[in-house]
């Protein structure tokens, strides 16, 4: 797995602790830093900052699009790779969008359910249709 790969795995984890515990993802990411060993790659830290500041349009772009889904319907896993694979593909002109949705699809297939790349590739692959009006 690449650096980036890593970062975006570690960045879901951090998110979804965050979500299950009702905390901030940086008091998440400071405690890591402080009662571990472990260290946190610069993207990681981007891409958690990257959600956090753009959650209500991401949210907003997902629950527009995900037909027949609402946000607290979708997995909590699934719900965090969508944010942190809208991010990406809306928000971050350093990574292509392809590679947005490829990586968020290979995040899904690891950590989530066998109908979850599916439905993240679905998703994503609309929005990059739609990516120019989205920004408009």
């Amino acid at each position: 797995m690449s650096a980036r790969g890593k970062a975006r795995s570690r960045a879901l984890d951090i998110l979804f602790e965050a979500e299950q515990r009702g905390a901030a993802p940086s008091d998440v990411i400071q405690r890591r830093l402080e009662k571990t060993e472990q260290q946190i790659n610069p993207y990681t830290e981007e891409i958690v900052a990257g959600v956090v500041s753009k959650q209500s349009q991401i949210d907003e772009i997902i629950s527009t699009y995900a037909r027949g889904w609402t946000l607290d319907r979708m997995p909590a896993v699934d719900r965090i790779i969508l944010r942190i694979g809208t991010w990406e593909l809306l928000y971050n002109d350093d990574v292509p969008d392809g590679v947005a949705v490829s990586e968020a699809v290979a995040l899904a297939r690891t950590m989530s359910t066998d109908d979850s790349p599916n439905f993240v590739n679905g998703l994503l692959g609309t929005l990059q249709t739609l990516k120019p009006t989205l920004l408009a």
